[in-house]
């Protein structure tokens, strides 16, 4: 009898990892489709220019290393799906090919490829490009193509009521501005069970609280920004993210808390993305020292606790 060992993600689940990935590519739809409707014919030319070359990327990459090609499984898709959603329309076609090929083949590839990368590797793109060319990555324009102050920026809380904040009608990046459209895909994929309902709900839930604690507008904070996008399609990243509940649990809360903090005490006016790449890193803490249940493991002590 032989054994098959496979890397992470483990899940237990009859679909496959493409039928994973293309409901997550179903549930970023109407985020995408919305930011299209926004901004036009430059925003489409992003989602479609980051998309092929995250697949172009991975592509070329398995060939020369002569690795077996997993294009198929739409991995790089939903990536470069992700980084086009977070960025701004007006960033250079030349840029964001450099932000997917930096998702694909140094954050996946060089790691070992789908199930071994460490960070989430759009998020980690978008740090880098915003690292590389803040000024082009900060600035946002309006559904008028007049550039303007994000939500978040200071002075403009009171430009912006929670309706605004909830349909979209603030400047901002190509996905994350219209909320109604970003939790249709949520729901989505909890109700297809894709991802776990516990991870976006704490996320926002901890943000929520810790704005409260600090003197921020917790409703404002919440629907401001990229808070409930990262949460509903980056903290649930199966890679990424713990495998027990309880684990789950502290990693959404972490990355609540973290953004906050950041918001109010740091020098960048966005915390989310740097909350999520933080707890990636500490999720090896949290699935060691917090782990899941061992299979049989309460049937043991029993036994042990009867001799």
């Amino acid at each position: 009898m032989s054994l098959r060992l496979s890397t992470a993600p483990h899940i237990r689940s009859p679909r496959s990892s493409t039928r994973l990935m293309v409901n997550v590519l179903i549930a970023l739809t109407p985020s995408a489709a919305f930011g299209v409707y926004n901004y036009g014919l430059k925003a489409l030319m992003v989602i479609l220019v980051s998309m092929a070359s995250a697949v172009l990327s991975e592509l070329l990459w398995q060939l020369i290393t002569k690795r077996p090609v997993r294009i198929k499984d739409c991995s790089a898709l939903v990536t470069g799906m992700i980084l086009a959603l977070v960025v701004t329309p007006e960033i250079p076609w030349w840029m964001i090919m450099i932000g997917s090929a930096f998702a694909i083949i140094i954050v996946k590839e060089l790691f070992g490829g789908i199930g071994d990368n460490f960070l989430n590797p759009a998020l980690a793109a978008r740090a880098m490009l915003l690292a590389s060319w803040p000024a082009v990555l900060t600035s946002h324009i309006d559904i008028d193509g007049i550039t303007k102050a994000t939500p978040l920026a200071e002075g403009a809380y009171s430009e912006y009521s929670y309706l605004d904040l909830l349909i979209g009608r603030i400047p901002g990046v190509i996905g994350e501005t219209c909320k109604l459209a970003i939790i249709a895909g949520l729901v989505f994929l909890i109700l297809t069970r894709t991802v776990t309902w516990r991870i976006p709900t704490f996320t926002v839930l901890s943000a929520f609280v810790m704005a409260w604690i600090v003197g921020l507008d917790p409703i404002y904070t919440v629907l401001a920004g990229g808070l409930i996008f990262a949460a509903a399609f980056m903290a649930n990243d199966y890679t990424t993210s713990p495998m027990s509940v309880h684990a789950q649990v502290v990693y959404a809360c972490g990355i609540g808390i973290i953004t906050v903090v950041i918001r109010k005490w740091g020098s960048y006016p966005e915390g989310a993305t740097y909350a999520v790449l933080f707890m990636n890193l500490l999720t090896p803490l949290l699935d060691r020292y917090i782990p899941h249940k061992v299979y049989g493991h309460k049937k043991v002590k029993e036994e042990k606790a009867h001799e």
